[in-house]
């Protein structure tokens, strides 16, 4: 049933597409969403690794930027992982921004990880909010402004569905929230079927997991999963544990 069901993307609500492998699509304004780049991971938390993950991310929203035709890239906060990093991962993170502005316009939110100084350094300028096709776009690390009606797209929760040892980022849609899975291959973040990620959403104005619902992404194919509560049903279920397993790379939480 999921093979019939998985494809390049999937409608989350009216105009707004949930885009393999985790990014979302806004056709009104064109515009291409990733959450949670954490871009410099390596570098910030002082490890030996080369930084990887940046030209990884940069590559795919070029790749989607191309197949979509977009006029825009907006980061939802976190775009890096933090302020302190070396001169050459700054340059590294500059590039792969200016590789993007080459194909469209890029507008950044800064996240919790952005810091005081909310990356001016490395970023330059960054908003706190923007309002794309009548949805305000927000990081996610505060409550919905009690002043605003419209709906909310937020990341900073790192959605993922996990079983058997094994997970995947996750988008989540309902009662006027959608949440965008993290960029980064290196935070899980929250499993959508626990009581942190419920709680969580609750500052946004969900009341119940029947509201939301579920797709999965993989590198080329989204699953449209049904209801959190009906997902969180069937996992319960006894089943027999998969012979090859994967997870996906982790070093350590996000703090």
């Amino acid at each position: 049933m999921l093979r019939e069901s998985a494809a390049r993307s999937a409608q989350l609500a009216e105009g707004i597409d949930a885009v393999a492998p985790g990014l979302l699509w806004l056709r009104e304004t064109r515009t291409l969403v990733a959450a949670d780049a954490h871009l410099a991971y390596e570098d910030v938390i002082g490890g030996a690794l080369p930084t990887w993950s940046t030209g990884d991310a940069i590559s795919v929203l070029e790749k989607a930027a191309i197949e979509f035709g977009a006029r825009e890239f907006l980061f939802l906060g976190d775009v890096i992982h933090g302020a302190r990093m070396s001169e050459g991962a700054a340059r590294e993170v500059q590039w792969g921004l200016d590789r993007l502005r080459s194909l469209a316009a890029v507008t950044l939110v800064a996240g919790n990880h952005e810091g005081h100084t909310r990356g001016a350094d490395v970023l330059g300028d960054t908003v706190e909010y923007a309002e794309r096709a009548g949805w305000l776009m927000i990081h996610g690390d505060k409550p919905r402004p009690s002043s605003s009606r419209a709906g909310v797209i937020i990341g900073h929760l790192h959605p993922s569905i996990r079983n058997n040892g094994t997970s995947a980022p996750a988008f989540l849609a309902g009662g006027g929230v959608i949440v965008v899975p993290a960029l980064t291959a290196y935070s899980e973040g929250l499993d959508v079927c626990g009581d942190d990620c419920f709680e969580a959403l609750q500052a946004f104005g969900v009341t119940s997991r029947s509201q939301l619902q579920v797709v999965a992404a993989t590198a080329e194919r989204v699953y449209p999963l049904g209801t959190v509560a009906g997902l969180r049903q069937e996992l319960r279920r006894p089943s027999q544990p998969p012979q090859h397993r994967y997870r996906r790379k982790f070093l350590r939480p996000d703090r």
